[in-house]
């Protein structure tokens, strides 16, 4: 398989709009050739009957059910509040914005 060369990466690099030196476009070209060699070498492992898959596992959601359940009042909440205004907690102001 060819190498990536020195164009191609200079011609990435203005789509992704990256300005280059000389010297990174011919660093680069070796680093991208190395990558795409090392997934090449990762797909030729892959097996026929092997599906795609993204994760190795199976996910389940561990998360619990959205429920509405009994909780504090808004008096019951503020109760405890060093200050309040309004029906909320009263914080010092701390970005000396209103």
């Amino acid at each position: 398989m060819p190498g990536i060369t020195r164009e191609e990466v200079a011609h990435l690099a203005r789509l992704a709009r990256l300005e280059l030196q000389p010297d990174e476009l011919d660093h680069l070209s070796g680093q991208l050739d190395d990558i795409i060699s090392a997934v090449a070498r990762v797909s030729e492992a892959a097996a026929q009957d092997v599906p795609p898959t993204s994760h190795p596992l199976p996910l389940t959601n561990v998360m619990r059910a959205d429920e509405v359940r009994p909780s504090l009042t808004a008096a019951q909440a503020l109760s405890g509040a060093p200050a309040q205004e309004q029906q909320r907690f009263k914080v010092p102001q701390i970005l000396g914005e209103e």
